[in-house]
């Protein structure tokens, strides 16, 4: 496949045979961002987990300290008090069944879907719309509670959910170009501290095969993290 002249520019500044320094490698990532839009700079982890075991699944959220630099749409399904506590604490939409029926005809203009546990038998009549979409709430992701205010709360304030994808690798936003190197540097120290303490027991031998950050539009950067 044939590579644009502009990507042929900003691939020259980068070694692909060295692995720089986290802060290093976040400077030369912001150097590839020369998009005419703002770029998600994305973190990628190669892990030596088989997650086709159960017991090797790495799966889980964390709130990114300088946010996403998105501001998300957040559902929230709900009765009675925790409707009312959805709507307090800033959930952009609340409702009940009448939302499964909006769903079922084809709506789904939200960004994160939080349920209460005893509204799980209605979401999961439209659990094969969702999933596919990465919007089925999950209590691992903390989308399935009763602390409507905290997982509301979270997601304003930048939570993001990582998960292993079928090569065992992790892919995650760590904010925008727009940050800068600090803030960037501060997202991709919390998600990669949350990678390491996400290690699962049975993992043997180098747990982070590798780590690449990227912007994108840009080259991937290989990236050194001591565990």
């Amino acid at each position: 496949m044939r590579k644009g002249k502009r990507y042929v520019e900003i691939s020259a500044l980068v070694d692909r045979s060295s692995t720089y320094e986290p802060q290093e490698a976040i400077d030369l990532v912001l150097k590839t961002a020369k998009a005419k839009f703002d770029e998600t700079i994305e973190l990628h982890v190669k892990l030596g987990v088989d997650g086709r075991n159960a017991d090797q699944q790495v799966r889980g959220t964390v709130v990114l300290p300088a946010g996403t630099g998105k501001t998300k749409k957040v559902l929230v399904i709900a009765k009675g008090d925790k409707a009312d506590e959805a709507t307090k604490y800033g959930a952009d939409i609340v409702g009940a069944e009448e939302i499964i029926t909006k769903i079922q005809g084809g709506w789904l203009d939200f960004d994160v879907c939080i349920t209460t546990p005893d509204m799980m038998g209605f979401v999961g009549r439209v659990a094969k719309i969702l999933g596919p979409k990465g919007l089925m709430p999950n209590p691992k992701s903390g989308t399935v509670t009763t602390d409507i205010k905290k997982a509301i709360n979270d997601i304003k304030a930048g939570k993001v959910e990582y998960r292993l994808d079928k090569n065992n690798i992790i892919h995650c936003p760590i904010g925008k170009a727009s940050f800068g190197a600090e803030k960037l540097f501060q997202n991709f120290d919390a998600l990669m501290s949350a990678l390491v303490k996400a290690k699962p027991a049975t993992s043997k031998g180098t747990y982070l095969k590798s780590v690449t950050l990227s912007s994108t539009m840009g080259p991937g950067v290989k990236t050194s993290y001591k565990m």
